[in-house]
């Protein structure tokens, strides 16, 4: 599904990613952890094709196609979406008629998938405004289900969200992702920013990565490198013991 090789990604003048190679197959979510400021949002934006992130180096293969150089509208319309974490206010645009402009199926039942993560009363407000925590995550979710992309990028679902929330969140991301087929049969597939780890409650991760300095440090076990992250903190990542 995705390839990354040798991946160099500047923000402005600075080198924030440095040698990233990761791979993940068609049906398999990873979980990427990391200290704050590592460079784990910087990835997904970057894989996004936002234009503020300069790759300077490698190659970002998407089902088996070149798309380092692309834009992200391109990169949307061959499968790749995102939940933000902090998603702007959108004054004068609203819910429902941005997700009628995204969908990828004109024949969404929208105000019965709003429903389904209790946002039917929200498509005629404005996008994200006044919406509590849960509310903007919900509403991303919204999005993603309406757009069904191939590959989901979702930079910490559980980010200032109650625990009611996290459980609709984590099911409808978990619907997305196919995990109720078997693995042979998932198509979709899935990378996963998390610090406190509950989204994994929700979602059986094949794959866990910690990026350290903006570089993936070490590979294993989602569960294990979490459990030892809680114990040990993320200087025990950087001498690698999952490799």
């Amino acid at each position: 599904m995705l390839h990354i090789e040798d991946l160099h990604v500047n923000v402005g003048d600075k080198e924030v990613l440095h040698d990233i190679n990761l791979h993940i197959g068609e049906g398999e979510t990873h979980v990427l952890m990391g200290p704050n400021g590592s460079g784990k949002t910087t990835l997904l934006m970057t894989l996004m094709g936002f234009s503020n992130y300069h790759i300077t180096k490698g190659k970002i293969t998407f089902k088996g196609e070149d798309v380092t150089t692309m834009h992200a509208d391109e990169r949307s319309k061959r499968g790749i979406g995102m939940l933000f974490q902090r998603p702007p206010t959108i004054s004068g645009l609203k819910l429902g008629k941005l997700l009628t402009a995204i969908s990828r199926n004109k024949d969404d039942d929208i105000p019965a998938l709003a429903k389904s993560v209790h946002l039917d009363t929200f498509l005629e407000r404005d996008i994200n405004k006044g919406f509590s925590g849960g509310e903007i995550k919900r509403s991303e979710v919204l999005q993603l289900m309406i757009q069904n992309p191939d590959f989901l990028m979702l930079d910490e679902p559980e980010s200032g969200v109650d625990l009611e929330n996290i459980s609709l969140i984590g099911s409808a991301i978990g619907s997305l992702l196919e995990k109720e087929k078997r693995i042979v049969k998932r198509q979709k597939s899935g990378l996963v920013i998390t610090h406190t780890g509950y989204i994994l409650d929700y979602l059986d991760a094949d794959k866990g990565h910690v990026m350290c300095d903006g570089e993936i440090k070490c590979h294993g076990n989602p569960r294990e490198i979490l459990k030892d992250i809680k114990q040990r903190g993320y200087k025990e990542c950087l001498e690698c013991r999952h490799s």
